[in-house]
């Protein structure tokens, strides 16, 4: 699957790869490579909050260099227009053999009864909070949802409609962009993307007690999950 993505460092160029990430965890397939990398490298700087899908799948990729890099086979993703668009080239075979043949010169040197050095141990410790913050961050999840907020009838302030809805503020709860959609007779319904922490948010409840009870129900007739997927 060929893919190709124009001027990232834009407003509608991020837009486009929100839409495009909002039902996928990577730029192509179901495990990160080479495309998220080339696409990672086309943005000049980190994506703001405003870009749920963007910001989330950005912090994922860049963890995931921070900690061990990214392996796999790209699938033809380009970027164009964009400040930088060159892709993050993997290391030659002969280098890696090389620096194999390096690892393997020094295992000759190595005492394994001796006692751990103070780097060694400082080392060990470092690996073993990078596994429990891991640990941490699986166990509170997070999930990207799209709703879709239907007014009473056309003549529904939609502007006091999203003040309303944005108005709901609790812990683990994260509102994002929205846009005004024409659903027929000249009423238009509100689409919003919001961000929970799973464990803190449900967003039935959120629903039911919170966007269609008063006084938002005064705006607000009903709201239905257009899209639920984890982060």
């Amino acid at each position: 699957m060929a893919v190709t993505f124009y001027d990232l460092s834009s407003t509608s160029g991020l837009k486009k790869l929100d839409e495009y990430l909002l039902s996928r965890s990577y730029i192509t397939g179901y495990q990160a490579s080479k495309d998220d990398l080339t696409v990672y490298a086309a943005l000049p700087t980190a994506p703001s909050a405003e870009y749920v899908n963007v910001s989330r799948w950005y912090k994922h990729i860049d963890a995931l260099l921070r900690i061990s890099g990214v392996s796999g086979e790209g699938s033809g993703v380009t970027v164009e227009g964009s400040l930088v668009a060159e892709p993050v080239a993997t290391p030659p075979t002969a280098d890696t053999k090389a620096a194999a043949a390096e690892d393997d010169d020094d295992d000759d040197d190595v005492d394994l009864f001796g006692e751990e050095t103070e780097e060694e141990k400082k080392a060990a410790e470092e690996r073993a909070a990078a596994v429990k913050a891991s640990g941490k961050k699986k166990e509170s999840g997070k999930s990207s949802v799209l709703l879709d907020v239907k007014p009473w009838d056309d003549e529904t302030d939609m502007k006091k409609l999203e003040e309303a809805v944005r108005s709901v503020s609790m812990e683990g709860l994260l509102w994002g962009a929205s846009k005004l959609v024409p659903v027929g007779y000249g009423i238009k319904k509100l689409q919003i993307m919001l961000t929970i922490v799973d464990d803190l948010v449900s967003v039935d409840s959120l629903i039911e007690e919170n966007l269609t009870v008063e006084p938002i129900s005064e705006y607000v007739q009903s709201c239905d999950i257009v899209a639920f997927n984890k982060i």
